[in-house]
């Protein structure tokens, strides 16, 4: 702590001033950058952040008035936080270490942290960068302090310490419930149990458990310094009733700090507000008590309201309770797994449960039955089961799943797959049931052209997975009836049907597997997309060819695609389009050129639409 102020202290020895101005002017340069620090979390209310932060009558009171320095390790925490929101995790830890170093109090925000690191998947290999530098910070920071003679008895006799045991429920037998401890433990339980924690979900969380350890301890005024921050972030985002609650409360703290603490003067005298309007000493207790019980009740107030409105409200907070749920179907080669990990290129594979139906085949491919029988057949296929387990994926629990290896064409031993954020469950009969279609947010059907689907099957059947092409082209006759009746019925429950086309029917025929067959994508959707806004994206920004057309009520939008996109200039487009959801990609996702890229694009565009509707 000390070691910041020692600049200016030196400065003041040198040209003869008062120590007294150099401790002050220490202070205000770090008033004024915490000041340009909240500027970055809320950078479109700069009035508002002076009004709320600098203005604030208990910062003003505990920094000028009482000459208090806790400003200084509350900067040191939000240093931190504006580097973890900037993703430079080794700045982060230094600086979570100079919180602690300057007030070993600070540590409360430590397990909120590292809850938020190691919670949001795509953040936990950063973990261990965070944990090393802030490894690095306390052996230099703090361990030479805390193993002092100077340091351990302070931090035994520390009276501050002291105050988080004051407020217990005794009970039989001489034992007590501490509350603070309590409260405390409760809070990081709550926030442990929400799966992925974004920044705001965790910035909350962390001024949240601040705010309620003030109101629940006999803290000195200095710690409330620590809430200002948090507190001004939360009316920048919520609104007047906001604003006037937090002003109340900050009234009614600096009133009552005035009336118990004795201000010392920079003259050497002392101002005490009940000597000043000469109220008895009863009287004193008693306003006291009755100013500390209405913060108290504000500030629960205060607690609740940002409960209700940065935590249960945040995006992050509700999708943890019910995760999404894309259902994916197709016929065989229709292209379902290169599109499913598309997808999950997007949402990177930490945030994503794959369920597969080709796991749920009832035999091996070498099984007697399949000379009666194909995939395509429900009856072959394990679909009860695929249900049940979407169903437990959905509702949070983990599965035990095989894995069908198409190589081989035998089933792997068990699995654990645990549910995740994002479900995506693609299959031939993905669709089938009505209770599958029931547990999807957005139903996906891929509806390939039939010459082009045989095409890519015949590719993929030989070159990838060694079968005849005698064999492959058999299948063809074969399945074809289990296909009209089974598999493509399934497209009219599609939210969105994406079909990959050839530009021209011709370019099949002439195909001569050494250049690539140029595309076209027709999509359909039923899922009331606006097509205005996605016109303008696609040709605009991705420079395709775009034809639209619309249902006479507005409820089926057809389009057709054409051209070459970068996925550079797609990942543009998605910025623009759909901005609430990129939140929830991965750290770098992963982006596809051309129709792919495309077809990411509009699938994510549908599920910002459903997010929305659900989050609405």
């Amino acid at each position: 702590m000390w070691v910041i102020f020692v600049p200016a202290t030196l400065a003041a020895e040198l040209i003869g001033v008062s120590t007294v101005y150099a401790y002050s002017f220490t202070l205000l340069i770090a008033d004024l950058i915490f000041l340009l620090v909240l500027t970055r979390f809320v950078p479109n209310r700069p009035r508002l952040v002076l009004l709320a932060y600098w203005l604030s009558a208990p910062l003003v009171l505990a920094t000028y008035g009482l000459g208090l320095n806790d400003l200084i390790p509350a900067l040191l925490l939000f240093l931190s936080l504006l580097f973890v929101r900037q993703y430079q995790f080794y700045f982060s830890g230094i600086f979570m270490a100079g919180a602690i170093s300057a007030k070993l109090s600070m540590i409360v925000a430590l397990p909120f942290f590292l809850i938020y690191l190691y919670n949001n998947q795509s953040l936990r290999r950063y973990l261990p960068k965070f944990l090393a530098s802030l490894a690095v910070g306390c052996f230099v920071l703090v361990a030479p302090f805390i193993f002092s003679a100077a340091g351990m008895q302070m931090l035994l006799s520390n009276p501050e310490m002291q105050n988080i045991y004051q407020l217990h429920i005794g009970l039989a037998g001489g034992v007590s419930i501490f509350v603070i401890p309590l409260v405390y433990l409760t809070v990081l339980y709550v926030v442990w149990r929400v799966r992925r924690l974004n920044f705001d979900l965790f910035q909350a969380t962390t001024g949240m458990a601040f705010l309620l350890i003030v109101l629940s301890t006999p803290t000195t005024p200095g710690w409330f310094v620590w809430c200002i921050p948090f507190l001004v972030i939360y009316q920048a985002l919520s609104g007047r009733v906001a604003i006037f609650l937090v002003g109340v409360f900050y009234g009614i703290y600096a009133l009552s700090t005035l009336i118990i603490t004795d201000i010392h003067l920079a003259n050497g005298n002392s101002f005490e507000l009940d000597a000043f309007l000469q109220i008895p000493g009863v009287l004193r207790d008693s306003a006291a008590s009755l100013l500390h019980t209405s913060m108290v009740a504000v500030g629960i107030i205060l607690a609740i309201r940002m409960w209700r409105e940065a935590i249960t409200s945040n995006d992050f907070f509700r999708l943890s309770r019910k995760p999404f749920v894309l259902g994916i179907a197709g016929d065989s080669g229709a292209g379902k797994d290169t599109f499913v990990d598309a997808i999950t290129g997007l949402f990177g594979q930490h945030s994503v449960a794959k369920l597969s139906g080709d796991d749920y085949h009832l035999w091996d491919r070498k099984k007697p039955m399949w000379q009666v029988m194909t995939h395509l057949n429900p009856m072959a296929n394990d679909l009860e089961g695929f249900c049940s387990d979407l169903i437990s994926l959905t509702d949070g629990k983990g599965i035990s799943s095989r894995h069908y290896d198409h190589a081989s064409g035998k089933m792997s031993k068990p699995r654990r797959l645990k549910s995740n954020d994002f479900i995506i469950a693609s299959g031939l009969h993905a669709l089938y049931l009505p209770a599958l279609r029931e547990r999807y947010d957005l139903n996906v059907y891929l509806d390939i052209d039939e010459g082009l689907r045989r095409h890519f099957k015949l590719q993929r059947d030989v070159h990838q997975r060694g079968h005849d092409v005698e064999q492959v082209l058999a299948s063809f006759e074969r399945r074809e009836p289990d296909s009209e009746r089974f598999v493509r019925p399934q497209s009219k429950y599609a939210d969105l049907r994406l079909s990959l086309q050839p530009i021209h029917p011709k370019m099949l025929e002439e195909a001569d597997g050494q250049h690539a067959v140029r595309l076209k994508l027709v999509v359909n959707t039923s899922s009331g997309l606006s097509e205005v806004s996605l016109h303008r994206v696609l040709v605009g920004v991705c420079g395709q060819h775009l034809d639209i057309s619309v249902s006479d009520d507005g409820s089926q939008v057809k389009m057709t695609i054409e051209g070459e996109s970068s996925a550079e200039d797609i990942k543009m487009a998605a910025q623009i389009l759909c901005p609430r959801i990129l939140e929830f990609l991965d750290v770098r996702p992963q982006w596809e050129d051309g129709l792919l890229g495309m077809m990411q694009l509009i699938t994510l565009s549908h599920i910002n639409q459903q997010l929305t509707k659900r989050f609405t």
